[in-house]
C-alpha cells in the first residue's frame, strides 16, 4: 500500500476517536495546539502527516531523519510531493502549494530531534511538532492513532469554515454600482484573522471566468487554477495571482494587492517574472493605489520594459478595474454566483469572511 492509500485509510477512521485510549494526554494536548493553528502552520501539519504516515508503513525508519543526506535518512519531501500534499488537497484539508518542505524552517538539513534548531516561528507549534514526532518515534505502535487525532483536527477546521452562501433572490435587480459597493466593504472590513487578502483575487478570478467566455481577446484562452495565496514568490512557481494561458503560453498575468501600494520595487519584481514567464500583458492592481513618490520611476520602468521586451505592464486600482470589467460581462448574477461559490469552497477563506459576504448580499444585493 502506498502513502496515499494509507493516508486515505486513516482519514476514514478519523471521524470518530472514541476508541483511542493509548495516546497520553500530553501528546493529545500537543496535537490540539497544532490543530488550533493549523491554517497558519500548514507546513508543520503537512510534514507531520507525511512523517507519521511513513512511520505506519515503515515502522523501522527513524522519521526524524527526513532527508537522504542524513545517516539512515529518507526523502520525506518526495513522499509529500507525490502522495501527501495532492491527497490533502483532494480531501479539502489544509495543505501547502507543493510540499511542506518548501517552508524554510522545515527544510533545514538536521533531524527533527527535540533540540532541532530550525526556526519554526511559533514556539508553541515548534515544541508540539517535535514532541509529537518524538512520541511517535518512540511508540511506533501508536502512530496510527496519533495520525487519526491530527487528521481529526484538520477535519474540524474544515467543518468550522463551512458557511452556506445565501443565493440571490432577485438577480435581475443587480447593478454594477451595488456590486462594487458590496465588494468594497467586503475587501476593506478589518477581520481579526488572515485570509482577507485573497478576497479580491477570488473576485477577479470570477470576472475572468466570464471574460474568457465572452471577450474576443481571450479566444482559445484558459484560466489556470489558483494557487495558495500564502505561498511565497520563491515557491509559488507562478507569474501572478491569476494566470491566463493561450494553449501552452502564458498570455496574461494579474498581481493583486489589497493593503500595499504599488511601488517601484513591486514593478521590478514583476519585470523579473515577465522575463521568466514571458506574458503578453501583466497587470498590477492595488486597493491602495500607486505610491505617488515612485510614479515617475515606475513610468520609466514600464516604458523600458515595453521597448526591450514587448510586454505591457498595466497599473490600476482594484475597484476601478472591477467596475470596468463588470461593464464588459453579460451576466452580473453569474459573476456573483461564481464569487460566492469560490468563497464557500476556498480553504484559505475563513468563516468570518463568508458570513460577512452573506451580510452584504442581504444588505446590497438581494
Amino acid at each position: 500500500m502506498n502513502h496515499k492509500d494509507k493516508l486515505l485509510e486513516i482519514y476514514k477512521l478519523s471521524f470518530s476517536l472514541t476508541d483511542i485510549k493509548n495516546v497520553k494526554k500530553e501528546t493529545k494536548d500537543f496535537i490540539k495546539s497544532i490543530g488550533e493553528r493549523i491554517n497558519t502552520q500548514k507546513g508543520v501539519f503537512t510534514v507531520l502527516v507525511t512523517l507519521i504516515t511513513h512511520k505506519i508503513i515503515d515502522s523501522k525508519q527513524d522519521i526524524r531523519r527526513h532527508q537522504t543526506s542524513m545517516k539512515g535518512g529518507f526523502s520525506g519531501r518526495s513522499i509529500d510531493t507525490v502522495h501527501i500534499t495532492p491527497t490533502l488537497k483532494e480531501l479539502g484539508l489544509p495543505s501547502m502549494a507543493e510540499s511542506g518542505w518548501l517552508t524554510r524552517s522545515l527544510e533545514q538539513p538536521y533531524p527533527y530531534n527535540l533540540d532541532y534548531n530550525g526556526k519554526i516561528s511559533n514556539k508553541i507549534v515548534k515544541e508540539a511538532f517535535l514532541h509529537v514526532l518524538d512520541f511517535v518515534e518512540k511508540n511506533p505502535s501508536y502512530a496510527k492513532n496519533v495520525l487519526r487525532l491530527l487528521l481529526a483536527e484538520a477535519i474540524q477546521s474544515k467543518n468550522d469554515s463551512i458557511v452556506e452562501i445565501v443565493p440571490l433572490v432577485n438577480p435581475e435587480k443587480l447593478t454594477i454600482e451595488k456590486i462594487v459597493i458590496a465588494l468594497d466593504e467586503h475587501f476593506r472590513t478589518k477581520y481579526d484573522t488572515h485570509g482577507g487578502s485573497k478576497l479580491p483575487v477570488l473576485a477577479f478570478f470570477s470576472i475572468y471566468k466570464s471574460l474568457i467566455k465572452e471577450i474576443g481577446r481571450y479566444k482559445d484562452c484558459r484560466l489556470a487554477e489558483m494557487g495558495s495565496h500564502t505561498a511565497s514568490d520563491r515557491t509559488s512557481k507562478s507569474a501572478g495571482d491569476i494566470e491566463i494561458f493561450r494553449k501552452k503560453d502564458l498570455f496574461e498575468a494579474v498581481e493583486i494587492k489589497l493593503d500595499k501600494s504599488i511601488d517601484a520595487t513591486m514593478v521590478r519584481i514583476a519585470i523579473e517574472k515577465i522575463a521568466r514567464y514571458n506574458p503578453n500583458r501583466y497587470y498590477i492592481l492595488s486597493y491602495v493605489g500607486l505610491k505617488e513618490s515612485d510614479k515617475l520611476e515606475i513610468a520609466n520602468l514600464i516604458d523600458t520594459l515595453k521597448l526591450e521586451h514587448g510586454c505591457q505592464i498595466i497599473i490600476n486600482g482594484l475597484l476601478p478595474t472591477i467596475k470596468y470589467y463588470l461593464r464588459l460581462i453579460t451576466s452580473l448574477d453569474e459573476f456573483i454566483n461564481n464569487y460566492s461559490k469560490l468563497l464557500a469552497n476556498d480553504s484559505e477563506i475563513k468563516k468570518i469572511h463568508k458570513q460577512k459576504w452573506n451580510e452584504l448580499i442581504d444588505k446590497y444585493l438581494k
